[in-house]
Order: C-alpha cells, then sequence, then structure tokens
C-alpha cells in the first residue's frame, strides 16, 4: 500500500512521486472522470446494448500505452484526447427515454468504490436510474485549495501557500480544457471548482476541510442545480466529519432546495445490504411520485 500522506507521517520506502509520475496520475485522473462521465449518461440509453463498456477498455488500453509511451499527459496531448473520447462516446446511438436522474456524493472511498458501496451505481441502473457522480479532479483541487485556505485564514508557511497555489492553477488549467470539450458536445457536466465555493455561502465555512469538509454539501447543491435532485450521500459508519457536512447539513439544504430528495446511507459491515437497498427504493419512489405529479 502506497500512502500519499503529505504531512510527512508516513514514508514509503523504494518510491518517490517524481514529476513525470505526478503529471500521469493527474492526467489519469482526469481521464477517468471524462470516460466516467460520458459512460453514465451513455450506458442507460444505449440502443446496443454493451457499446459503451467495450468503449470504456479501448480507451483504458489506449491511453495506458500512451502513457508507457511516456505520452497522453502534457496538456495538449490531453486536449487532444478529450476530443476524441467525447467524438467517440458522441458516436454511440441512444433511444429517447425518461430516466429517473440520480446523484452520488459521500466520504471519498465509500463513493467511488463498489466493494465499499455495494455496487450503488449497479443497483441504481437496475433500478432504471442514470447516475451522476462528481468526478475525483475537484475532490483532489479541494484538498489543495485547504492548504490555500488554511494559510488565508490561519496563517502559516508562505512557502507551503505558493506552492499550493501553484498546483491549484494547472489544476485549474487542466479542468477548463476539460469542461471547454465537454461544453461542446450534447453530454451534460457539473459546475467548475471555483464555482461550487459560492453555493454554500451560509451553510458551511470554507475552513471546514476535515474529511470532505465544505465539498461535500457543495457537491450536493451542484448536482440539484444540474438537475440530479435526487441524492444518495454515501458513509462510512463512525466517520463523524462525514456525517456533519454530509448527513447534517441535508436539513438545511432541503430548505434551501425543498424540491431535492436526499437520503444519507451509512456503509459497514454491520448494515445490511437489504436496509441500505430499501432505504434507496424509499427515495427513488419518491423521486417517481414527483416525476408523475
Amino acid at each position: 500500500i502506497i500512502s500519499f500522506y503529505l504531512s510527512g507521517l508516513e514514508h514509503n520506502s523504494g518510491f518517490k512521486l517524481t514529476l513525470p509520475i505526478i503529471r500521469r496520475i493527474l492526467a489519469g485522473v482526469i481521464y477517468g472522470d471524462l470516460i466516467m462521465l460520458l459512460s453514465n449518461q451513455t450506458r442507460p440509453y444505449e440502443i446496443k446494448k454493451g457499446e459503451t463498456d467495450k468503449l470504456i477498455k479501448k480507451w483504458v488500453i489506449d491511453i495506458s500505452k500512451q502513457f508507457r509511451a511516456k505520452k497522453g499527459y502534457s496538456f495538449s496531448q490531453m486536449k487532444a484526447n478529450f476530443t476524441k473520447v467525447i467524438d467517440s462516446f458522441s458516436s454511440i446511438k441512444l433511444k429517447k427515454e425518461i430516466k429517473t436522474k440520480v446523484g452520488i456524493v459521500g466520504e471519498i472511498y465509500v463513493k467511488y468504490a463498489r466493494f465499499a458501496n455495494n455496487s450503488l451505481e449497479k443497483f441504481l441502473a437496475d433500478e432504471n436510474c442514470e447516475v451522476m457522480v462528481p468526478g475525483l479532479m475537484g475532490f483532489l483541487m479541494f484538498k489543495v485549495d485547504a492548504r490555500v485556505q488554511d494559510y488565508l485564514i490561519y496563517g502559516g508557511s508562505k512557502v507551503k501557500y505558493f506552492a499550493a497555489k501553484t498546483l491549484l492553477g494547472y489544476l485549474e488549467k487542466i479542468e477548463k480544457a476539460f469542461m471547454e470539450a465537454v461544453d461542446n458536445s450534447r453530454f451534460t457536466q457539473l459546475s467548475s471548482y471555483a464555482d461550487t465555493k459560492p453555493l454554500v455561502n451560509g451553510l458551511i465555512g470554507l475552513g471546514n476541510r476535515m474529511g470532505e469538509g465544505w465539498f461535500l454539501p457543495a457537491e450536493m447543491i451542484e448536482l440539484i442545480k444540474h438537475g440530479y435532485e435526487n441524492i444518495v450521500c454515501t458513509q462510512p459508519f463512525g466517520c463523524l466529519p462525514t456525517h456533519i457536512c454530509g448527513k447534517g447539513m441535508i436539513h438545511k439544504i432541503k430548505e434551501m432546495y425543498p424540491d431535492s430528495n436526499i437520503v444519507p446511507v451509512d456503509y459497514d459491515t454491520g448494515a445490511t445490504k437489504v436496509n441500505q437497498e430499501n432505504r434507496i427504493k424509499l427515495m427513488l419512489s419518491v423521486a417517481r411520485e414527483k416525476t408523475e405529479v
């Protein structure tokens, strides 16, 4: 296990993060976000079943080959790849069908790992839903920006502040290219990282960065604003920051956005899968009632 704990408390013998490795990691994250975004809006509607998954496999192999050849992670190469990936997914023929739109937020591991959330995305797909999962790049930007906010609010090292500002600027540059490419397609995307900050004004402070911090309720609000009013907030049992910043914010968010339909779900070895799925089914039944009305 390689830890990316940046505060110096853990060291990985025999492994060093070099600049080329960091660039490949960041490129891998943004490619993964793009493929996830496109496939989640394609797979539920594809006429020819399995076409989306074949395309995912193709791009994973292709981009992996580029990385091995020391290509695909420069800014210009990423921009070119964004367009190619989007064009390929745009060629998939889709059915015109109305499905329940559901967003997934929560603690970073439980949110993305199907092992941790009992294959939540598959369950929602089987329930005839279209799923939107915010990308990992936004969370990385939140963690880098946390160092900037720490300095602005509490003071500290100017060196760390300027290093964090520089890295955040690079991530924003990649994010902008990503969003511009998606804007020129038929696909829906969520807000830029910078645009999520005003969403939590009056709700939670930007200095709150434990766990997913203010970014968790911000993700819920941006999902609501983009038409994904039905939200599953995934939480590991006993994670106090996630319960405060996630479950603890739901009541206020519902006051701000009365049409929102949010269910917090605890994922723990002591929680049964049947109970988790029943809670989600109840949320979906409320969503379908609203659609029928």
